[in-house]
Parts: C-alpha cells; structure tokens; sequence
C-alpha cells in the first residue's frame, strides 16, 4: 500500500493548514499549493462556507480536509493542529490567514470590540503557532502570518485593528528569533487592502450607505493616483507560496510588504 503522505516519486509530500481557510486568501494559498502538489488542512469557523470552498478544491481527490474550528478558542487550535497530524501524518507549513477588521472613533470602542478583535487577530494567531511548533520542528517547516500595512504604519480610525497587526508583526519577529534554533522559520505578510469579501463587507459596514465611495476613498490613499487597484488574493497567496519554498530559507523574521507603497513613506 502507497504511504499517503508521499508522492509517486516517494519523497515527502507536504502538509499545510491554513487559518481562515474559507476566506479570499486563505483559498487562494490553498489552491497555490495544491497546484504545486502539497495536502491542505483548510480550518475555519464557518462550517457551510468551509464546506463549499473545500469541495470546490478538492473534488474528490482527498488533497484536502476540512476543519472546523475557531482560533479564539485555544482547545480547537490544538484540536485542529491534532486533525491534520493525524490527517497526513506531518506538517510542514501553518498560514495564518483568519482575520477580522474593524473601524472606527476610538472613543467609541467599546470592551467586547477590543475583546473581538484580539481575540482572532493575535490571540488566534499565537495560540495557532504554539499548538504547531512541535509539528513543525519535526519537519523544518514554517509559518506565515497575515499583518498588514496596518501592522507597519499608523492609520488615523484603525487603533484596534492597527494595534492587533502591529502585535501580529512583533509577534512574528520573537518568534522567529525564537525558533531559528529549531529549524523553524516564521514570516509575515503585510499587504494593504485585497479584493476579497472581506473588503466589501468591510465597506458595506463602515461605509455610511455608501460602499463605493468609502473603496474609491481608500484607493485615492494609494501613490498609483488613478492607476490604483486593491491587490488580488491570488498575488498574496503567490507570495506565501513562495515563502514556503526551500529556496526561501533565508528569509525569516520578516514582515514583508506587498501594497503599492502605502507604508513607503
């Protein structure tokens, strides 16, 4: 019988999970790697959605398994962590992709905001990294996170959201130099806005009744002048895609930017 977890040329074949797994990234890394021949773990809070995105992808093939989980809730980071491993038998790289966003006077915030905020953005991410780091260590893997341009510069209406990113972006620095000695290497990805549902609920929602004008607002923040569009899921997830790969052994530590230049200056 074929091990399940290695390729027709009898080398390894690897593992990913991604956080947010139903989201416009989060499915756009995984078909990126399923393309170049890796297993998906794809986990998400959303059970419908996750379902449907998972079949869509897989069709059948068994490349990809369905996790449902909420990364606020640190049991089912280990549960999720423990699905995959048991799944393929290994874990070679962990994406970080589940993420909320919100804006507004920060005078207006209140607690369970702050609480919700957190409690995906940076919570979710540490606890997701410490339940695998163990899985990873065996394997030399890595992780990406998804900050922002938000996690690099200050925006005027975005103190939560900014201050979640920016503790996404140290978080990734002290993990990396924690883990290099391991063998494991960890990454952020900043980018600014993406065209994904995401930033359409997010203009629907704060956008005052009028969601085109508050995405023409944002875009008119961009150095491209009329030039500007939102970056493609497909171009973040080429990016993770790439610092997944050996070749990018170099890099960790990271907090990569990948928008138009909105933090150049």
């Amino acid at each position: 019988m074929t091990d399940p977890t290695t390729q027709d040329n009898g080398s390894a074949t690897r593992v990913a999970l991604i956080t947010g797994g139903a989201g416009g990234v989060g499915r756009a890394t995984a078909v990126r790697l399923l393309l170049q021949g890796w297993h998906v773990g794809l986990c998400d809070a959303n059970a419908d959605r996750l379902a449907t995105v998972g079949r869509d992808l897989d069709r059948g093939a068994g490349h990809v398994l369905e996790i449902v989980a909420d990364v606020r809730v640190v049991s089912e980071c280990g549960d999720a962590v423990r699905a995959i491993s048991e799944w393929r038998g290994r874990l070679d790289c962990l994406v970080n992709a589940a993420g909320i966003w919100t804006e507004g006077p920060s005078e207006q915030v209140t607690e369970e905001e702050w609480d919700r905020v957190f409690d995906v953005n940076v919570k979710g991410t540490f606890f997701m990294c410490r339940s695998a780091i163990p899985e990873l260590e065996r394997t030399s893997g890595s992780i990406v996170n998804l900050s922002s341009d938000a996690g690099i510069n200050g925006f005027p209406g975005t103190a939560v959201y900014c201050a979640s990113k920016g503790g996404v972006s140290l978080l990734t620095k002290s993990l990396a130099l924690e883990l290099a000695p391991r063998g494991v290497r960890v990454n952020a990805i900043c980018p600014s806005d993406i065209d994904t549902p995401m930033l359409h609920y997010q203009a629907a929602t704060f956008g005052n009744g009028d969601p085109e004008g508050y995405l023409r607002n944002l875009l008119s923040l961009y150095p491209q002048g009329e030039r500007a569009r939102f970056i493609k899921a497909d171009e973040v997830a080429s990016f993770i895609e790439y610092l997944v790969r050996p070749e990018a052994g170099p890099i960790t530590g990271a907090c990569l930017s990948i928008d138009f230049g909105t933090t150049a200056g």
